[in-house]
């Protein structure tokens, strides 16, 4: 069987530098952020550099409210399929002023909203919102991005207080509101949601995360509080769509055993944890035990948290759950668990027994994140060593108090080392961060990040790492689409790919939504250290189908489509 391979890009090779050795013990003072001996993990605010101009809005002239402490995320996509991921970041605006304990006397004309930056191509963006028809009038939290219809181009859904939108991508630079047409229906506070084939049918579903039942005119709370918290309202259910594959969706929240559990949802994402082949569903919630719905293959989930050792911190309270991201962070060939909140985060390293051991303080991660309060968060190889590494935002819970950001460079067999003070002055400068976005936007095989900042302006870090090392990226087509109706869904979203190079092998599932109310770019980031070349890749489709590919070149874009 021929198989298709589509090099989008190919670009020269980085130069190979020395990577500082790992300490013989795992760093990490809580009260001071002491740096590596050498790091070649670095970074730059390119935010006014290539053209982005955004500015996050709560709606209210001083945070006082559950609704705008929450903040909002960004997702990196490729809506006109040039190969460069284009930028959309959400913004809150101002509500009903019976809603806010300090609402503005002038709100601002145009109101905030959300912004959709065309990747030029050439290191630079143009803000395409108004043409594009993405400027819902809600207070916007979370998207994610999925072509849910197979149609090849990729859709939006954004999620919000008191509203949610599923935007179908027109194919020519446009999006149409087909929320009813497709049977979406989510009533009170959406938040983070994520897209998955959770019956393997070749049509993405979605699972919708539900916050809290907010209720304006409760003002029950002490005043060292500022607002009230999560637990002083009632906690929510969330909601599955199942993916009618005709661009419709029906809801079997409760035929599923989804809606029987109650929680306060913040991040969630999907991946298939145990190796089973069908993709499982992890929630973090806000104050209350985080949730791991476990697939049994037949439509149904079981609950199984507890059980599996991630409900709950690392002293067994429920903690303020944030950002939640799957990867084989300690490269053993299964997909850990790593988790943003408001205390220590956890590192969740994958036992192969259907659960998880918490190496959070082993790692050296723990006690670095203890002084902060973190939320957006990616894992990528920042410097392609091959290892991953991890990069945290932060900011204050229910004031806003600005912090210093965090990265963490992996040094092998689950430890980590920070290096944030060698990362570039953008890391130290505070802001309060809230949902953060991933990619290589430049293509130059090093990865960036954007960042949220509540009721601020919103940061590009460009990665600007010297003595890198090789990579390759990899963009997955499924067969699913036009007239097939077999194979795999058009994003590949849950299959998994393994890469071998230099003597390594090295794991990624391509997921939807990651970390905190955000999405990152759906191409596949491989760090691959000093190896030339990539002796053979694996790829595992949803379909069932196993496609291998043999010695490839390094340092470029690869697409890879899913046989016929």
């Amino acid at each position: 069987m021929q198989l298709r391979l589509l090099l989008v890009l190919g670009l020269a090779s980085t130069a190979m530098g020395q990577v500082a050795p790992p300490p013989s013990h795992p760093r990490g003072v809580p009260a001071s952020r002491t740096p590596a001996a050498k790091s070649a993990i670095r970074f730059e605010d390119a935010t006014a550099k290539v053209g982005i101009d955004f500015t996050h809005s709560f709606g209210s002239a001083k945070l006082g409210s559950l609704v705008e402490g929450t903040g909002s995320g960004c997702v990196w996509f490729d809506y006109n399929n040039d190969g460069l991921p284009d930028l959309y970041v959400l913004s809150g605006r101002s509500l009903d002023d019976s809603m806010h304990p300090y609402p503005l006397k002038n709100k601002p004309q145009p109101p905030p909203h959300n912004h959709l930056y065309r990747n030029n191509g050439d290191g630079t963006f143009t803000d395409v919102t108004e043409k594009a028809g993405l400027d819902p009038d809600m207070y916007a939290v979370a998207v994610t991005a999925a072509d849910y219809d197979n149609d090849g181009y990729v859709d939006l859904l954004v999620t919000g207080y008191g509203k949610t939108i599923l935007y179908h991508n027109n194919g020519d630079g446009t999006f149409t509101n087909v929320t009813a047409k497709a049977g979406i229906k989510v009533e009170g506070w959406a938040i983070s949601s994520t897209w998955l084939d959770y019956d393997r049918d070749g049509c993405v579903d979605l699972f919708v995360g539900r916050y809290v039942k907010f209720d304006p005119k409760y003002h029950n709370y002490y005043a060292a509080d500022n607002y009230p918290g999560p637990l002083d309202y009632e906690g929510e259910t969330n909601k599955l769509f199942h993916n009618n594959c005709d661009g419709t969706f029906t809801d079997l929240t409760d035929k599923s055993g989804i809606g029987a559990y109650i929680g306060r949802t913040m991040g969630v994402t999907a991946a298939d944890f145990d190796g089973d082949g069908w993709p499982d569903i992890y929630v973090a919630n806000d104050r209350t035990e985080n949730f791991l719905f476990r697939n049994k293959h037949d439509g149904t989930f079981e609950e199984i948290a507890n059980d599996a050792g991630v409900a709950y911190g690392q002293n067994g309270e429920a903690t303020s759950s944030m950002g939640p991201v799957f990867a084989d962070i300690t490269r053993s060939g299964l997909l850990d668990l790593w988790v943003s909140d408001a205390h220590y985060n956890r590192l969740l390293k994958n036992n192969g027994k259907g659960g998880f051991d918490d190496i959070g303080i082993a790692s050296g991660l723990s006690q670095a994140n203890a002084q902060y309060v973190s939320w957006g968060t990616g894992v990528y190889d920042f410097d392609n060593d091959g290892w991953l590494d991890i990069m945290v935002f932060h900011g204050g819970l229910i004031q806003m108090i600005p912090q210093e950001h965090s990265v963490f460079r992996g040094l092998g067999e689950g430890r980590f080392e920070d290096v944030s003070e060698l990362s570039g002055s953008v890391l130290g400068t505070k802001t309060v961060a809230r949902g953060a976005c991933f990619a290589d936007y430049d293509n130059d095989g090093k990865v960036d990040a954007f960042v949220v900042n509540l009721g601020g302006r919103g940061v590009l870090l460009h990665n600007v790492s010297t003595g890198t090392g090789h990579w390759i990226a990899i963009r997955l087509k499924g067969a699913r689409g036009g007239k097939s109706i077999g194979g795999s869904n058009r994003d590949g979203i849950g299959a998994r790919v393994e890469v071998w190079a230099g003597g390594r092998e090295h794991l990624a599932e391509r997921v939807a939504s990651s970390g905190y109310l955000s999405q990152d770019d759906a191409r596949l980031h491989f760090g691959l250290g000093a190896a030339a070349k990539v002796d053979k890749i694996v790829v595992h489709w949803p379909s069932g189908r196993e496609q291998t590919l043999e010695s490839q070149a390094v340092d470029r874009v690869l697409t890879v489509e899913e046989p016929q």
